[in-house]
């Protein structure tokens, strides 16, 4: 068995010499800890082979960007099917906060269990 790794002798240990490749800076979105909070609670095998891997990072940011703009898509859609439109919002301000809010919730939940839980 061939061992391409070098080591660095610390005291009676040997600890190889790691490193990782260098990951962009941009914070996670609130999507992206979502999901990295579901794969580590619920699919842990996953979670760490993508950890292992390198590969979490860059799943986590499409997972982030991807709700993020589905969530653009959908906004508009359903506030006009809940009539929350802008005539409404200069007549009665509250009830359109109040359309606003449902119209993310409902869409919140579709990205939950399209994206984020799945």
């Amino acid at each position: 068995m061939e061992n391409n790794l070098t080591y660095t002798r610390n005291g009676d240990y040997l600890i190889p010499d790691l490193n990782l490749t260098e990951q962009p800076q941009r914070p996670l979105g609130k999507y992206g800890r979502m999901r990295k909070a579901y794969l580590k609670e619920h699919r842990p095998i996953l979670y760490n082979q993508l950890l292992m891997t390198e590969k979490l990072y860059p799943h986590l940011a499409e997972i982030d960007e991807t709700a993020n703009s589905r969530l653009k898509q959908m906004m508009p859609r359903l506030a006009e099917s809940a009539g929350a439109t802008e005539e409404l919002k200069a007549r009665d301000p509250m009830q359109w906060v109040g359309l606003m809010n449902t119209c993310k919730a409902q869409a919140e939940e579709i990205l939950l269990a399209e994206l984020i839980n799945s």
